[in-house]
């Protein structure tokens, strides 16, 4: 009977392991980029990736940008949260003529985080100016020093942010209700060289 009883616990032992190691969040490789031309430099100095890739995610980048990226309703209340000179109209931050209602302000692209996820497809999120100096992404996941460099970071980052497209823009009151854009809820990071 005891050895049922030592054989039913590591058998209970082994399967709780395999669950927690289940929920540990997979890291991918990842790079930031100023620029598309960045990362095409990088691609043919040997980086991470390749110019495909870089064109690719940069696509991705400013596709998710005109989808996902904050909308406020004043130019002023985009730069407190941006920095001064980091925002525009709808129509110059996403790039499109008539995308959308006048009154609305965005952020500036201010570079893209491309990851390399399973079976070598790359991943791409956009990155903004928060008005701390660094850079955060489009759903307030997590502020970067930089937006140029490298990192190990959690597959969860490039899981498309939820669109903004036809919601009502950010006043300054839902702004400082959701503590600024990059400070409530983004863990910072860093990248190496």
């Amino acid at each position: 009977m005891k050895k049922r009883s030592r054989y039913v616990a590591l058998t209970i032992m082994g399967a709780a392991a395999f669950t927690l190691a289940g929920c540990k969040e997979e890291k991918v490789d990842a790079q930031a980029f100023p620029d598309l031309a960045s990362c095409e430099q990088a691609a043919g100095a040997g980086g991470d990736f390749t110019a495909e890739q870089c064109r690719t995610a940069f696509a991705q980048a400013q596709e998710l940008n005109v989808e996902s990226a904050p909308r406020y309703d004043s130019l002023q209340v985009c730069e407190e949260q941006h920095g001064v000179g980091n925002c525009g109209s709808e129509e110059e931050a996403t790039g499109h003529q008539g995308s959308g209602m006048g009154g609305i302000f965005m952020p500036l692209l201010a570079g893209y985080l491309i990851g390399n996820m399973l079976g070598g497809r790359g991943s791409a999120q956009p990155l903004y100016r928060n008005g701390q100096g660094g850079y955060t992404n489009a759903d307030r996941s997590a502020s970067f020093s930089t937006n140029n460099g490298k990192a190990k970071l959690s597959q969860g980052l490039f899981k498309k942010p939820a669109t903004t497209i036809g919601k009502a823009p950010m006043t300054r009151a839902t702004a400082v209700s959701r503590g600024g854009f990059g400070t409530s809820s983004s863990t910072s990071r860093s990248f190496g060289g």
